[in-house]
């Protein structure tokens, strides 16, 4: 029995060695293995948490049209609406698949209250439709930008980089900027606000939507309708917007 345990000895040696100092090929699998599963534990974790994030902000300046496309999203009829001092909430299902829903949370755009509540909603943000007023924004261009400016600046809203959607509003209107020149003088108006508290975008390159962590997009839209009040709205990009963000 001994005579054969040191006959083992070198062997049992050699597996010591292997087991110690593995064969590159299979440590490099390993290795692979490993990084591979903790990828997919990180996805499921960001998913998990973007799937817990539910509710899309309508966000804006006073008399932008959030209230009335509120309304037309959930009933799809018009109604008179007034400057919003609170909150107003209600579950939107996408049109695409009745079982998908998400949380549509109209925000007042006063200037003493939006940021306000901002703060209250955005850690529940799933994606935020920012309304812009086509026909007004020549004149509230710098009133616009500093609100959008102080949205993407926001510690939470950048962690979590929800969707953003800029809804250019009343295109029934004939003078109504179009999507391509309002997110021309977005960018401009961006750019000359990276002087103040927190820099956007890439430092020494002239700003642009694309150097943002979310993506964001733009579509021209109409709660009104092109038919008034008796007529539909026109916001199909908006509709198929949220069914791809829901």
């Amino acid at each position: 029995m001994a005579g054969m345990a040191g006959a083992l000895e070198p062997h049992m040696e050699t597996l010591r060695r292997e087991l110690l100092a593995p064969d590159p090929a299979v440590l490099s699998v390993l290795l692979a293995l490993i990084a591979v599963a903790i990828t997919i534990l990180l996805w499921r974790f960001v998913q998990g948490r973007r799937s817990g994030r539910r509710a899309v902000l309508l966000l804006g300046l006073c008399d932008a049209g959030k209230t009335l496309l509120f309304a037309r999203l959930l009933t799809g009829k018009y109604r008179d609406t007034q400057t919003s001092i609170t909150d107003s909430s209600a579950v939107y299902r996408v049109s695409r698949d009745k079982s998908t829903n998400v949380t549509l949370i109209d925000l007042p755009g006063h200037e003493s209250l939006r940021l306000q509540f901002l703060e209250r909603f955005k850690a529940a943000a799933r994606a935020i439709v920012f309304v812009v007023d086509s026909v007004a924004f020549q004149r509230e261009v710098k009133d616009v930008a500093e609100f959008l400016y102080q949205v993407l600046v926001d510690s939470t809203v950048l962690k979590n980089a929800p969707a953003l959607l800029i809804a250019c509003n009343k295109q029934d209107v004939t003078m109504a900027k179009s999507a391509k020149l309002i997110q021309q003088q977005l960018e401009k108006e961006l750019l000359d606000a990276t002087g103040g508290p927190a820099q956007l975008g890439k430092k020494g390159k002239d700003f642009d939507f694309s150097q943002l962590p979310m993506k964001v997009e733009f579509v021209e839209c109409s709660a009104r309708g092109s038919k008034g009040e008796e007529g539909d709205a026109d916001f199909e990009g908006l509709e198929k917007w949220l069914a791809k963000v829901a």
